[in-house]
């Protein structure tokens, strides 16, 4: 077997691999085909996905449904307002151990909480204080938690999904911007079609409960997850992901007339980092071992809409950042020469 053969069997096993996480998942889900391929997106680059959306569109239970049909470890953390930062990342306990004496001896010892697990649900996050938000920043950027001088490494893979209700909704609080940019993809879940909704009341108002099979271990998505960084990706390729992005920066040098007039913060490094990652997967998704500009083009929305910050006019007349995006998507050339200035 030569080397192209060995590489189209690795991406065969990719495909074969989502499509039968996508089908347990299915299993729960109706609909909603964009939001799990987006999350699934993120298990495979080893990313976090924000979920935005009213109560009651199973947000909840599509990651619940995710975490049931791989073999990791699970937790859930239900954010409040009264949550605070050692809930979530654990805290120093005394401990008594009793010597062979009869005497007892005392000593500290740290406790784990629900943030050392490999998929971790962080339920209404934006319901909880910046204060407490701000515990998942290190863990969620460096896969580690640091607590009274002692850095614990987080097990692997370790995959944050978060939900947020919509700032409107009375009791949230905005993430911040450093912590939004942390995540790979925000994604918004909007409501169920007729159909579908014929489809969940079928689902879950009978008799019949839908069992999901834990069908992808731990050690497979870190192989898929490497596969992922092994797809080629052109210079113009690259070149076009990163005008993309530098087309989100008010004063750049690409940027569209919705940006220089409505957009104050464009995107980071991250972004472009997000476009190239997620276009690889789709790449393999596709059957190819090479990106093309389709594939960034097509993730442009869930990698950049919670990248890009509006000034006040932006929000005064209702503009969104996924109408700034799909502007620079409409407008944006694909194919253009670049040298580099090195």
């Amino acid at each position: 077997m030569n080397e192209e053969q060995q590489v189209m069997e690795q991406v065969e096993n990719f495909v074969s691999g989502y499509k039968a996480v996508r089908e347990q998942v299915a299993k729960m889900i109706v609909g909603h085909d964009e939001i799990v391929d987006g999350v699934l997106t993120c298990l495979f680059v080893g990313g976090h996905c924000l979920l935005e959306g009213v109560p009651g569109l199973g947000k909840t239970l599509l990651i619940r449904s995710l975490s049931e049909a791989l073999s990791l470890d699970f937790a859930r953390i239900q954010f409040t307002p009264d949550l605070m930062p050692a809930d979530i990342t654990g805290t120093t306990i005394v401990a008594e151990s009793k010597n062979a004496d009869g005497s007892s001896t005392r000593s500290f010892q740290f406790q784990k909480g629900p943030i050392f697990s490999q998929i971790v649900l962080a339920d209404e996050i934006n319901r909880a204080t910046p204060k407490t938000q701000s515990a998942m920043l290190e863990s969620m950027q460096e896969k580690s938690v640091t607590v009274g001088g002692t850095t614990y490494p987080m097990f692997e893979p370790f995959f944050v999904m978060a939900t947020q209700n919509p700032l409107e909704q009375e009791g949230t609080y905005p993430l911040p911007e450093a912590q939004l940019d942390r995540f790979f993809f925000k994604l918004n879940v909007g409501y169920s079609s007729r159909d579908e909704l014929h489809e969940i009341m079928n689902r879950t108002t009978a008799s019949a409960v839908p069992h999901i099979e834990p069908v992808m271990s731990a050690k497979q998505i870190l192989d898929f997850q490497q596969l992922v960084r092994r797809v080629v990706i052109a210079p113009h390729v690259q070149d076009y992901a990163i005008r993309c992005v530098l087309a989100t920066h008010p004063e750049g040098d690409f940027a569209s007339n919705l940006t220089k007039q409505y957009v104050r913060v464009g995107g980071s490094p991250r972004a472009a980092q997000a476009l190239v990652l997620g276009g690889k997967v789709r790449a393999l998704l596709q059957g190819r071992a090479h990106v093309a500009h389709e594939d960034i083009k097509q993730i442009l929305l869930p990698a950049l809409r919670h990248r890009i910050l509006l000034n006040f006019e932006g929000q005064a007349e209702g503009v969104t950042t996924d109408m700034v995006l799909n502007d620079i998507a409409d407008n944006l050339m694909m194919d253009v020469a670049y040298t580099s200035q090195s």
